[in-house]
This record gives C-alpha cells, structure tokens and sequence, in this order.
C-alpha cells in the first residue's frame, strides 16, 4: 500500500502532510506506478521540477508497511 505526500515548506521537514481525496481521507494506492502516476498528475510541475534536480523534493511516495508480528503486545 502506497500513498502521497507533498511538502509545503521545503525549509521546514515539519510540513510534510497527506494528499487527500475528496473524502479527506489519505489517497491510498495497491500500486507503486499507479501512485507515482496520479502524483505527477496532481503535482505536474513539482514531479517534472524534481527530475531535472531543480528544486528541491516537495513530493513523495511513502509504503504503507502491515505491522504483522503485533509487537509490543498490546493489552
């Protein structure tokens, strides 16, 4: 599971937050391209700026990771 961040503020690590759907919750993705893709969708210039290495990285894609082993065990 996949999903986006952009960040607002490149100076501030703080301002990185979710891109969200039209129902406020995080846009999740199944898939690696398919997020990449609607990243570069929603954020052409920001996506394209980053490929050429002008500017700083104000988007990304973050994998989700299952928690399987339910360490520490909760009460």
């Amino acid at each position: 599971m996949y999903k986006l961040q952009i960040q607002d503020d490149p100076d501030n690590p703080a301002s990185w937050h979710d891109v969200l759907g039209a129902d406020g919750a995080p846009l999740t993705f199944g898939d690696e391209g398919a997020a990449r893709q609607r990243l570069e969708e929603l954020y052409p210039v920001q996506v394209k700026a980053e490929r050429f290495d002008a500017g700083p990285k104000v988007t990304r894609v973050l994998n989700i990771i299952k928690d399987d082993d339910d360490w520490p065990k909760k009460k």
